[in-house]
């Protein structure tokens, strides 16, 4: 697969996880509506608000992710180095210059984020930055910079979102069994023994699906940075030592499952991916 290939393909998925991500909250709404009113009322309302929600979600996706990770954004002043080799790396690969941040954890990993390259960003642990040598550390950076092009960032920040949400989802129609009324006693039991079917299965899907995603995610879009980044530096093996140290890596304090699938490394402690 070419890079263009893989930006289109990028692009395709998107537009498809959206639109399963609308389906499937409606589906869910429109069903704990009918168990808990008889009626679709709440998943007509859903659908109204299916798509300002899909916009918001798309736009402030790279903030929750970054948010969600406790990363900060840092100035050129504040981290010279590190702005100097990303600043370098992204006029060799033709992109702006991703925002800069930096996450306080002797974890050492790193990931991009936003929507495409304009509103890109790349985040990296203060471990990483005091374990790796220049050459490793340029190899991990060209790596998400090469995500950053391919847009993979796009792709995987909304996955992040929708994993994110489910789980939300899961929590209100589990909080909905203990408020709110029904209309008879008979049917609140019938209505609440149906509300909590689908809660727990929501809560037993959504790390399955983090998983799948996760594995859906494919090898060949990390093979494909790993030889755009070898082609930045010039210098391969650069990458290939940084993955030998990021494995031995303590686990990462913020790691969820929502947002793991956009490191180059399991922040869970697990062999790099």
């Amino acid at each position: 697969m070419t890079i263009y290939s893989q930006i289109s393909s990028n692009k395709r998925k998107s537009i498809f996880l959206v639109v399963i991500v609308l389906v499937f909250v409606i589906g869910v709404v429109a069903l704990y509506s009918y168990s808990r009113y008889q009626d679709f009322s709440l998943a007509i309302l859903a659908a109204i608000l299916a798509i300002p929600s899909s916009l918001i979600g798309y736009y402030t996706g790279d903030k929750i992710a970054l948010a969600a990770n406790r990363a900060q954004a840092v100035t050129k002043e504040e981290a010279p180095e590190l702005t100097r080799i990303i600043e370098n790396l992204a006029i060799t690969a033709g992109v702006p210059t991703p925002k800069i941040y930096i996450i306080q954890s002797p974890a050492m990993n790193a990931f991009a984020t936003g929507r495409d390259p304009e509103h890109a960003s790349i985040a990296v642990t203060t471990g990483l930055l005091h374990a790796l040598e220049q050459s490793e550390l340029e190899g991990v950076l060209a790596h998400e910079l090469s995500h950053v092009k391919n847009y993979d960032i796009r792709f995987s920040t909304l996955v992040a979102i929708f994993v994110g949400f489910i789980v939300i989802l899961s929590d209100l129609v589990g909080r909905s069994m203990f408020f709110g009324g029904g209309r008879r006693s008979r049917d609140n039991n019938q209505s609440n023994a149906l509300i909590a079917i689908i809660s727990i299965v929501l809560l037993l899907i959504s790390p399955i699906i983090a998983q799948i995603i996760q594995l859906a995610i494919s090898r060949q879009r990390e093979y494909l940075a790993d030889s755009s980044g070898a082609l930045l530096t010039r210098y391969p093996e650069g990458l290939a030592r940084a993955l030998e140290k990021i494995a031995h890596s303590s686990p990462l304090e913020t790691a969820s499952n929502a947002t793991a699938h956009l490191f180059i490394a399991n922040p869970f402690g697990s062999p790099p991916a």
